[in-house]
C-alpha cells in the first residue's frame, strides 16, 4: 500500500511539472497570418482561470440563448483541433463572425473577421461568382469555411451560415465550431492582442 501511494505522489509530481500541451505530443501549433507567424499553445499557468464576460455562464435569452450543434443542414460542427487543421489549410478561411468591437478585443489567430451582418455579401472573398440574386459557388476554387463566435450562446455565426447558405453557398462546404471564443479562451489558448 505504501509502495502505491508513494508511486501516486511521484506520478503526480510529474505530471505537475510537464508543460501544458494542446493535445498529447502537441506542445503549440504555427499559424501564418497577415501580420506573420504566430504560436498557438496553450496558457502554462496551470491556475490560470477566465474571467469577464468570458466566466459568464448565465446569460438572458434571447439575445444569449443556447444554439444547436448544427447551425443549418449539411453544416459540420468541429473542435479545437480540427479548427487548428484548417488554420494552416489554405484550402479552408477561418471566419470570425463577430462585430468587429469583439474581433478587436481578441480572436483566434489567423481568422479573417466577417461580420455575421456581412456573411452573405462576401462570398467573393471564398471564391464564388456574383449572381443577379446571389453567388455561384461551384468548382474547385471555392474554398471550405469554418465560423466561429463568442460561445454556445453566440447566434452571430449561426446566423451568418444560414445567411451563407441561402446565397448560395454549399452547407458541406461549412464547419462551425460552437464553443467559439468562450471555449477557446477556457482552454487557455492564444488569443490575438493579448
Amino acid at each position: 500500500m505504501r509502495l502505491w501511494i508513494c508511486a501516486l505522489v511521484l506520478s503526480a509530481g510529474a505530471a505537475a511539472a510537464q508543460d501544458v500541451s494542446i493535445a498529447k505530443g502537441m506542445g503549440s501549433v504555427t499559424v501564418e497570418t497577415a501580420q506573420g507567424a504566430v504560436e498557438i499553445s496553450r496558457i502554462q499557468d496551470q491556475d490560470n482561470q477566465i474571467s469577464g464576460d468570458w466566466a459568464l455562464t448565465s446569460r438572458a435569452c434571447p439575445s444569449f440563448c443556447v444554439q444547436p450543434i448544427l447551425p443549418a443542414p449539411g453544416v459540420t460542427p468541429i473542435g479545437e483541433l480540427e479548427l487548428l487543421d484548417f488554420l494552416n489549410d489554405p484550402e479552408v478561411v477561418v471566419i470570425d463572425g463577430r462585430v468587429p468591437r469583439d474581433f478587436a478585443g481578441g480572436a483566434i489567430p489567423g481568422a479573417v473577421n466577417v461580420p455575421y451582418t456581412e456573411a452573405a455579401d462576401r462570398l467573393g472573398e471564398l471564391g464564388c461568382e456574383p449572381d443577379f440574386e446571389g453567388f455561384i459557388c461551384e468548382g474547385e476554387g471555392v474554398k471550405r469555411a469554418a465560423l466561429y463566435c463568442n460561445g454556445p450562446w453566440c447566434g452571430q455565426s449561426p446566423t451568418a451560415a444560414r445567411r451563407m447558405i441561402e446565397a448560395g453557398f454549399p452547407a458541406e462546404k461549412l464547419y462551425y465550431y460552437r464553443p467559439g471564443m468562450q471555449g477557446w479562451r477556457m482552454l487557455g489558448l492564444t488569443v490575438t492582442g493579448e
